[in-house]
């Protein structure tokens, strides 16, 4: 069978690639703004000859060209099987519909490509304002939207160049390393270092939970050693990976244990399931993320729930604002156990 390939969606940095100017010139006359921003008619008109011919002018486009604003706000997000993720699109979904916005929301898997890709595909949809959540680079993103003349802010982890609302890790990290360090000298008689497992060194917040689990080491006079650190990715098949590994090299995993998301937290659990069971083990954990299901696995599993509705209105109050100068706010997380 023959099989025809589909056509690639036209964008706004195809059409100001023909037209031979800037994709915010484009982004200026398809929206009806380019008047304001001083451009020629002769542009304006080849630019709308450009669009008309490559399909572009259709169906949204044609309607948004008729508009002064589209109110579609838009959202990338890395995971969506995951109950912070998974909180994050549905309560931003219903505060953006409760402002009159239209929200469009894509799963990028922490593709780095997939989240350009998606914010190329948003841009061409002429979002007002576009979120970027937990995004590998977000500075990118936030010069793509610059281009366009579209405003855009961070979420989870922060950029350079745009307003970026996150969770304090450091002293999120800071306080749960000390309670599971308190509950292991409580359950076990003994106060020694917790192994840290889970998510990205190169990420920053990853980096201020180590900071974090550093310093609340150091508080309480308690050494640790660099082999503790399992930095090893945030997939559940990862962190299997890593416990079983460093069991094979005859390190005993033991004691306490810091476990950097949910998502890790599978991983723990499974390896944790074929070695033994959780409290033959002696295992104190604890958790930087939240999911209400971790309580049936018993144990008094410690966890940290980040302030959803908190970060979410003020990301809101950010763009209610119109507030676009670079910033980091940060959230206190809520310990739930």
């Amino acid at each position: 069978m023959n099989h025809v390939k589909q056509a690639k969606r036209t964008t706004i940095y195809d059409l100001a690639e023909l037209a031979g100017t800037s994709a915010s010139a484009v982004s200026a006359v398809l929206n009806g703004n380019w008047k304001k921003r001083r451009i020629s008619s002769q542009l304006a008109e080849k630019i709308t000859k450009i669009a008309e011919e490559q399909g572009y002018a259709l169906n949204m486009q044609a309607s948004l060209l008729r508009r002064e604003k589209s109110h579609i706000i838009g959202m990338i997000v890395p995971k969506y099987d995951n109950r912070y993720f998974g909180s994050i699109v549905e309560l931003f979904e219903d505060m953006a519909r409760a402002r009159g916005l239209f929200p469009i929301i894509t799963c990028t898997r922490r593709d780095p490509e997939l989240e350009i890709e998606a914010a190329r595909t948003m841009l061409s949809y002429q979002v007002e304002c576009l979120v970027a959540t937990g995004a590998t680079d977000p500075d990118k993103i936030t010069e793509m939207c610059a281009a366009a003349g579209v405003r855009s802010l961070n979420l989870d982890l922060p950029g350079a160049l745009a307003p970026s609302v996150i969770s304090d890790n450091f002293a999120g990290a800071r306080e749960l390393t000390r309670r599971i360090l308190m509950n292991c000298e409580k359950r076990l008689g003994k106060k020694e270092p917790l192994l840290f497992i889970g998510g990205r060194g190169s990420d920053h917040n990853t980096a201020e939970r180590i900071r974090g689990w550093r310093q609340a080491h150091a508080d309480l006079g308690v050494p640790v050693e660099e082999d503790l650190i399992l930095a090893c990715g945030y997939a559940p098949e990862k962190a299997e990976k890593a416990l079983e590994a460093m069991a094979l090299k005859g390190n005993a995993v033991s004691g306490g244990m810091f476990v950097n998301s949910t998502i890790s937290l599978e991983g723990v659990i499974r390896w944790i399931r074929r070695s033994g069971d959780l409290d033959d083990r002696n295992l104190v954990l604890g958790c930087f993320d939240w999911d209400p299901f971790v309580t049936l696995l018993g144990n008094g599993i410690e966890m940290v729930r980040q302030d959803v509705p908190g970060m979410l209105a003020k990301v809101f109050e950010i763009i209610e604002s119109g507030e676009s100068k670079p910033q980091v706010v940060k959230l206190p997380p809520i310990f739930i156990n």
